[in-house]
């Protein structure tokens, strides 16, 4: 799922942005017009390049000065050195993703420390919209279940089996809905889950 184009910058990727240090190497999966990328280069100084699938995205990148790479990510990252990045972040994206576990690997493989943020399928609205029958449709889940592009949904506590059971490091998360922290029952409350997490 490609990112919309925007000059505001979402409040996941606000967040994202606190957990990238000054003058380091970034690489944004799915990057969309390349707004966090931006962001990063204006206010930390970091360099970094964006991959999108999406043409029109690629075009805003460029526009906006963004070294960008056309590539489709279930394809792999194997363009790509080993540790040639300090983080790498998939904004958005797992959800769309046919090959979750081979991409997971490969930010870690490529990156330090890799930043994920899907859209919470445990969120109770969710859940209230299947108990009545319909598959869910909300702001972060926003298409009907016959034209989406999200083939593997998972909820905060899904990804965080996930990361155990590979020995994933689990470093920071935040739990959000409508760009607030939501500390209490994130997996019922949370609608967009950001997890900062490292190789084992």
């Amino acid at each position: 799922m490609s990112r919309p184009v925007t000059n505001k910058l979402r409040p996941d990727l606000l967040r994202i942005a606190n957990w990238i240090k000054p003058d380091t190497r970034v690489l944004d999966l799915g990057c969309g017009d390349g707004s966090l990328l931006v962001h990063l280069r204006d206010t930390k100084q970091v360099s970094g390049y964006g991959v999108e699938i999406d043409v029109s995205n690629v075009i805003a990148c460029v526009a906006n000065g963004v070294d960008v790479i056309q590539n489709d990510l279930d394809s792999g990252l194997a363009g790509f050195e080993s540790d040639s990045f300090d983080f790498v972040v998939l904004s958005l994206t797992l959800q769309s993703m046919r090959h979750v576990e081979r991409v997971v690997e490969e930010m870690l493989r490529v990156g330090h420390e890799a930043i994920v943020t899907f859209p919470n399928f445990g969120y109770w609205k969710n859940r209230l919209q299947i108990f009545q029958g319909h598959m869910p449709v909300s702001e972060t889940i926003p298409y009907e279940w016959y034209n989406t592009p999200n083939i593997h949904l998972c909820t905060v506590r899904d990804f965080e089996f996930f990361c155990e059971a590979r020995g994933i490091h689990l470093l920071d998360r935040v739990v959000l809905h409508e760009g607030v922290d939501v500390d209490i029952l994130p997996n019922l409350f949370g609608s967009l889950a950001i997890y900062r997490i490292r190789r084992p």
